[in-house]
């Protein structure tokens, strides 16, 4: 049969056209990339320790049979959208992308849950399970949203998604169990101290977003929506950025407590905080020599020092309170410093009085009644 059109084009090729619709092909990748490369020092060494310790996610996930995991799958399977080549394809394509750009073995499963509260999620305990809300979906535009996903993988890969399931956990037995004093206690503590590492943790995932996104102010604007919603044009990342600094330092002692208490409930940093955490980050040495090609290897894990990642930890704490305009961390410098008694310091920062001027040294001779 004869071609009606006339035309010597050959047919295209849809496979070749997916291909080149793909998103982030010109995006670095990163071959072999160990999550070391972009775990904050926060929250570093504690992951390094655990895995060096023989048999340790064996005996975790043993500990863990209790926990419904199936139930969770089922749930999201019967009661969400999941997502694929026929069911919001844009976001299986940013999951891809994000898979290939950080060389994670096997593409998550992921879900978008009918949830107005922008929220995302990576839980599981044998395979990671991403879950994205509806508020999230409408929230943020493909450079913000493949941030987040970047985001979301880069917990599977750093096995963030097992004790962040534990988390979820715990916390709902926690209010079945709120009768019983004593183990009250004792999961709440459990639950305090996951709080404060998944906190971190969610700074180290927040820098594998933007090697996947490889957009600072994509994934900056994607922070300041979270916080503002969207009305990104009544918003200026730059302001926003400012609103961290001047969160970061103001104040006086009250309010570097208020800020220790605010945090404490929460599984996430402030979004104010995280921006500008990332916005260190993001110009900083570390980021731009990993955009070069130089990063561990996910083969060298096995190697890894729990010495060198704590001493490494030690000395990002060290410098952090040395650099922070923070009263409380100001403090704790001065006083580690020899520069005055603690206990003056914490009585002048709690009454306000940082600023008054001390009184000249009394002359004993005054003590004596004047004729």
């Amino acid at each position: 049969m004869s071609d009606d059109t006339g035309s010597n084009e050959p047919t295209p090729d849809p496979a070749a056209l997916n291909r080149e619709r793909l998103p982030g092909r010109n995006r670095r990748r990163f071959p072999g990339i160990s999550s070391r490369a972009y775990e904050h020092p926060a929250d570093r060494s504690a992951l390094v320790a655990l895995r060096k310790l023989t048999g340790f996610d064996t005996v975790f996930k043993a500990l863990s049979g209790m926990l419904p995991e199936r139930s969770l799958r089922l749930m999201f399977l019967s009661d969400s959208v999941r997502v694929d080549e026929r069911q919001f394809a844009h976001l299986h394509q940013l999951l891809l992308d994000a898979c290939e750009t950080l060389d994670l073995d096997s593409v998550p499963p992921m879900y978008v849950t009918q949830d107005p509260k922008p929220n995302a999620m990576c839980i599981g305990l044998d395979q990671p399970i991403i879950v994205l809300t509806t508020g999230l979906v409408e929230l943020l535009d493909e450079d913000e949203m493949r941030a987040v996903i970047g985001h979301e993988v880069g917990h599977a890969l750093s096995g963030h998604a097992v004790y962040r399931t534990i988390l979820l956990f715990l916390t709902s037995i926690a209010v079945r169990v709120a009768w019983i004093p004593l183990g009250n206690i004792a999961i709440m503590g459990i639950i305090t101290a996951l709080r404060e590492w998944f906190r971190k943790s969610e700074l180290s995932a927040d820098r594998a977003g933007l090697l996947v996104g490889q957009d600072p102010q994509a994934s900056l604007r994607g922070l300041m929506k979270l916080a503002g919603g969207n009305n990104l044009h009544h918003m200026n990342v730059d302001a926003f950025l400012d609103q961290a600094k001047e969160y970061e330092a103001g104040g006086d002692l009250r309010d570097s407590v208020l800020k220790i208490l605010n945090v404490l409930p929460r599984t996430h940093p402030f979004a104010a905080v995280r921006a500008a955490e990332l916005h260190r980050w993001a110009t900083s040495r570390d980021y731009q020599r990993i955009m070069d090609g130089h990063y561990p290897r996910r083969d060298t894990d096995t190697d890894a020092s729990v010495s060198g990642s704590v001493r490494d930890s030690a000395g990002h704490y060290a410098q952090s309170v040395k650099n922070s305009k923070d009263p409380l961390m100001k403090l704790v410098s001065d006083v580690a410093g020899g520069a005055g008694d603690l206990g003056g310091k914490l009585r002048d920062f709690a009454t306000g009085r940082t600023g008054a001027k001390k009184a000249p040294p009394r002359d004993p001779g005054q003590d004596s009644a004047t004729p």
